[in-house]
């Protein structure tokens, strides 16, 4: 019975990405799986997905993965502070000591799925590597940005190639090619949509896209986000994601992505983006106590979001095992979700006792891809979204897209070049 069970897992797994481990609050995803639910024509190539955490070498020794990671002695040099902590610092140190159990225990349950295990050592893998397209990819970390600063951007167009099978709308300002509909659309400060049930390939500068099926796009700065706000509130959204580019000193760094002061997340318009029926709200923070504070006294006050659990993604290698020592003060193996919800002026608590409660303390377990690059965490929240099916999804700060998903950002482009994908 128990190998049919694991058998059951292991199947819904290869479907769906998606490994929930029996009588635990944990959960193993690989968002390649995942993010392949969107296309049809295309898929996401593993190896450029996961780009980190990879040791084939290693892998291929036959070490034990039933044994549990554990404190390397050069990590015991580093996890020794001579420093006293600070106020901050030691609440934040209280906050893991708390949860620090609940994530061992996950990492257990992870080590003993051995079949899930030997699974995870060949995500990598693109299996039709051949088909890969090597194409250049122009829309680095920085040119969306910049490009979207100067005073062309208004003048830059992205081309929707549409197959034939996929006719246009009469009104549809479209050109017919040998092969396909095209529409031009500005790139910036528009939104720019692919109606259709497949995905479509896009041309902007000298880079290649796709974009998912019944998906749309607005790259722009933050000032813009307001002409996302729907006329009717019953066109509003039902999950809202947020990943933030918080002040970081190591993305700044690293030059990685620019950064933001906290305050700027205060002008975010939650409640207006909100649909009729309230909204679940998904916000990605660090392990910062100063970000927490804010969240919590202002952030979510000022965005109308009433505090519902925290989840927690951990972050493990391929073998399973995690990406740093857990109780390294400055760059532990997680990261934060906080879940909240909004609901507009008017939704009634007949409508609010309709959602499904969320149980605190939920571990997502995953192999990390690019760097800061969350993993879709839409499906496992659905069945706590309020209002009327299908969900009306965006992500705020987004740099890929999601069928049927809005994303906005001034990079949502960011990791949908053709060189990302496998023609099925």
């Amino acid at each position: 019975m128990d190998d049919t069970k694991t058998n059951d897992r292991l199947s819904t797994f290869l479907d769906s990405g998606i490994y929930r481990f029996e009588s635990s609050n944990a959960v193993f995803i690989d968002p390649v799986r995942m993010l392949n639910s969107s296309y049809a024509r295309f898929r996401v190539s593993p190896s450029t997905y996961y780009s980190r955490f990879f040791d084939p070498k290693r892998a291929d020794q036959g070490r034990d993965e039933t044994k549990l990671p554990s404190s390397s002695k050069k990590r015991k040099r580093k996890v020794k502070r001579s420093h006293s902590l600070n106020e901050r610092e030691r609440a934040a140190d209280q906050r893991h000591v708390q949860v620090r159990p609940m994530l061992m225990k996950a990492l257990e349950f992870l080590m003993a799925a051995t079949d899930l295990l030997a699974i995870m050592r060949d995500l990598r893998s693109d299996f039709c590597s051949s088909q890969r397209r090597e194409v250049p990819l122009p829309g680095s970390e920085q040119s969306f940005i910049e490009l979207g600063r100067i005073w062309q951007a208004p003048l830059y167009e992205i081309t929707l190639k549409f197959p034939h099978h996929h006719e246009p709308s009469k009104d549809a300002d479209t050109l017919p090619d040998q092969c396909s509909w095209r529409r031009i659309l500005p790139v910036f400060n528009n939104l720019v949509v692919n109606e259709t049930c497949d995905d479509v390939e896009a041309e902007f500068l000298n880079g290649k896209y796709v974009l998912p099926r019944q998906s749309c796009f607005y790259m722009s700065d933050l000032g813009q986000i307001r002409n996302l706000i729907p006329d009717e509130s019953d066109c509003g959204f039902n999950l809202i994601v947020v990943d933030p580019p918080w002040e970081n000193a190591s993305a700044s760094q690293k030059l990685l992505y620019p950064t933001l002061p906290n305050r700027y997340f205060l002008s975010l318009p939650i409640k207006q983006l909100t649909h009729t029926d309230g909204a679940l709200v998904a916000l990605w923070v660090t392990n910062r106590e100063k970000l927490r504070d804010f969240v919590e006294k202002e952030l979510f006050p000022t965005w109308g979001v009433n505090y519902a659990a925290s989840f927690y993604w951990l972050k493990v290698k391929a073998d399973g095992s995690l990406i740093t020592d857990l109780d390294l003060f400055h760059h532990r193996p997680y990261e934060c979700l906080l879940l909240g919800y909004c609901r507009r002026e008017g939704t009634n608590s007949e409508q609010m006792s309709s959602w499904r409660a969320i149980e605190h303390n939920e571990i997502i377990i995953s192999i990390p891809g690019d760097y800061s690059r969350k993993p879709p965490i839409g499906e496992l929240l659905l069945e706590h979204v309020p209002g009327p099916k299908p969900v009306r999804c965006i992500e705020l700060f987004a740099r890929e897209m999601i069928g049927g998903w809005t994303s906005w950002g001034n990079e949502p482009l960011r990791f949908q070049g053709l060189n990302y994908f496998i023609e099925r």
